[in-house]
């Protein structure tokens, strides 16, 4: 018989193993089978039958009838009944002679009485004495020796922690693999030069989940295979970041399956995570059954969400229970959604009570919501160290905020700087104001990069500007006042006008109304200007106005003048005056002539005043 032969391996950090769910347990009739066959063999002197017989008793928490077994097989050398007598006198509470036993059988080879023995002298805070045990138990290929020596290395901050929690993953350490894929995790993102996304080192510091990281890098890619064995193995929270990181890419239904597993073995942010999924999928009713259980485990964003989902509904009561369960589960979004909720319902005391209680603990957007709110409430002095605070932690609204304010004030300079800071971080408004302003100071390039951005993210200003910059370095070409050339196709400036006017703005309109006619199109013109003047552009009427005339609906015309004169055009006063003197209504003429001598401009002024003497004269005489 080979004896101090490792037969049976129970120590497992003070427990006995449990099966592992990879192998198929045998029915309890073979195992009553067995211990009987190992039972009279024991009886009959077989050593090795007395230590199996003992570790049979042992993990069914039999100590009384193990320990005379496994006492007579360490007796006769067993190096496994040594190891296992010292975790049952571990478990009766005799660390101290267990330890002396686990030194029997480690001396003797056993990697598993190493591993016990390094973590006995661990706890009592001998390192040294520590890593000599636990080293001999990784070297000879002990997976739980090898995770515990790089535990132990990882702690005093060694390099070669990272050598010895990858021997103890590729030994199928679930642990060993889940700390070596956040190692990779937070490597990937540093190379990216983001911060990094893992916690602490310890075995159990865990991170946020969901923060990008360099995908696509060897690192990711590493970090993926070592999350998907571990969450393979039951590793909850492997599971959940490989959920994360399938969502990431956009393979939603692995994702949800990695979730699912993750948030059915008890962890709440996955089930927050799957809830989410469903949502997006449109099941809102899954997706609430899923937040409530998170939510009831403490998870403060399944709360948030449980109580957006019932603001929804206009469930305000339940809502701000929920908003509250959140807050006090730590997550200071409570606070800011319990702000945002008040101050729609109008109760705007303590909406600012909530945003403050969310501002102090540094939510960004509660103090720019906070800023605001004093603002509106007249407290300049009190909103503008807010906006800075807010702005200061990365929101972007904030910066943009406190442009305004300064430009309010008349600090130009600051309020630009402020824009560029907004602008930088893609605040489409920001990028507005910084393009006006380089505008002012004559440099077009630097005003064209800005309206581009500003245009691109969907303002119809800044595309209506940009095509105005683009306009004025066109050659200049002879056109009429409704516009003929020979212009034939559309310029890049002509498609800036039509997207600002297809997002409502006027100028844009009648701009493009105008191109319409320079090409010929007058069915086009007349289309722009119609919208235009029905949205309450005077130069939109005033336009449609000349069109109609030339085509010979003059009193349809004078319709869209009276509009456009009635908002102060005052070329559109004076044709009304033309309008009136050739049907020989003298009066209503010089009233309109008087109209548009008053509205201007210069030009106008002049031509309405010489009209207006004629009619007068003819009306006297």
């Amino acid at each position: 018989m080979d004896v101090m032969g490792d037969k049976a391996t129970l120590f497992e950090t003070g427990r006995f193993v449990q099966p592992s769910g990879e192998e198929p347990t045998r029915d309890e009739a073979a195992e009553a089978a067995e211990e009987a066959r190992h039972r009279l063999h024991a009886e009959a002197g077989d050593v090795e039958s007395m230590s199996v017989l003992g570790a049979m008793l042992l993990r069914r928490g039999d100590l009384d009838g193990a320990e005379p077994q496994l006492r007579a097989a360490t007796a006769a050398g067993d190096r496994a009944a040594a190891n296992n007598l010292g975790v049952l006198l571990n478990q009766r509470g005799y660390p101290d002679e267990a330890a002396g036993w686990w030194r029997i059988a480690a001396v003797a080879g056993s990697a598993a009485a190493a591993h016990a023995l390094g973590r006995y002298h661990r706890e009592r805070g001998d390192e040294p004495a520590a890593e000599y045990w636990l080293r001999q138990s990784a070297e000879q290929g002990h997976a739980l020796g090898a995770y515990a020596l790089a535990d132990l290395l990882e702690h005093r901050g060694d390099a070669a922690a990272g050598q010895w929690m990858r021997a103890a993953a590729e030994r199928g350490h679930r642990e060993a693999a889940y700390r070596l894929a956040r190692a990779l995790d937070r490597r990937a993102g540093a190379d990216e030069g983001e911060a990094g996304t893992g916690a602490g080192a310890g075995a159990g510091a865990d991170d946020g989940v969901g923060a990008e990281t360099a995908a696509g890098t060897p690192e990711a890619e590493e970090a993926e295979q070592w999350y998907r064995q571990a969450a393979a193995r039951g590793h909850r929270r492997a599971a959940l970041h490989l959920g994360a990181i399938l969502e990431r890419r956009g393979q939603l239904k692995e994702a949800g399956r990695w979730y699912l597993t993750s948030a059915k073995d008890g962890e709440a942010r996955a089930a927050c995570a799957l809830g989410f999924l469903l949502r997006d999928a449109g099941d809102t009713e899954s997706a609430a059954v899923w937040w409530l259980r998170a939510a009831q485990d403490g998870d403060g964003n399944a709360a948030n969400a449980l109580g957006a989902l019932h603001a929804e509904r206009g469930e305000t009561q339940t809502a701000e229970r929920w908003y509250r369960a959140a807050m006090d589960a730590g997550d200071d979004n409570g606070a800011y959604n319990l702000g945002l909720l008040c101050a729609e319902q109008g109760r705007t005391a303590q909406a600012e009570q909530w945003y403050r209680r969310a501002a102090y603990a540094g939510h960004r957007e509660a103090a720019n919501a906070l800023a605001i709110l004093l603002l509106q409430g007249g407290d300049t002095a009190g909103a503008e160290p807010w906006f800075s605070k807010a702005a200061e932690a990365g929101s972007v609204d904030a910066a943009f905020n406190l442009g305004i304010l300064y430009a309010g004030r008349g600090e130009d300079r600051v309020a630009l700087r402020c824009y560029e800071r907004a602008a930088a971080a893609g605040h489409t408004e920001a990028a507005l104001q910084v393009g006006i302003a380089r505008l002012r100071e004559g440099d077009e390039a630097a005003a064209e990069r800005h309206l581009r951005c500003a245009a691109g993210g969907g303002s119809a200003e800044a595309a209506y500007r940009l095509a105005a910059v683009l306009d004025a370095r066109r050659p200049k070409v002879s056109e009429h006042e409704l516009g003929e050339s020979s212009l034939h196709t559309k310029t890049e400036c002509e498609e800036w006008y039509e997207r600002a006017a297809s997002q409502g703005h006027r100028r844009a309109q009648v701009r493009v109304g105008m191109l319409a006619a320079a090409r010929g199109d007058v069915v086009e013109a007349a289309r722009w200007y119609r919208i235009a003047a029905e949205a309450g552009s005077r130069n939109g009427a005033f336009n449609l106005g000349l069109l109609l005339a030339r085509e010979g609906s003059e009193p349809e015309a004078a319709v869209w003048w009276q509009r456009a004169a009635d908002a102060g055009h005052g070329r559109a006063a004076l044709r009304l005056a033309l309008v009136y003197a050739r049907r020989g209504e003298l009066a209503e003429g010089q009233r309109w002539a008087d109209r548009a001598v008053a509205l201007g401009p210069a030009e106008v002024t002049e031509r309405a005043g010489r009209l207006r003497d004629a009619l007068r004269e003819e009306l006297s005489a």
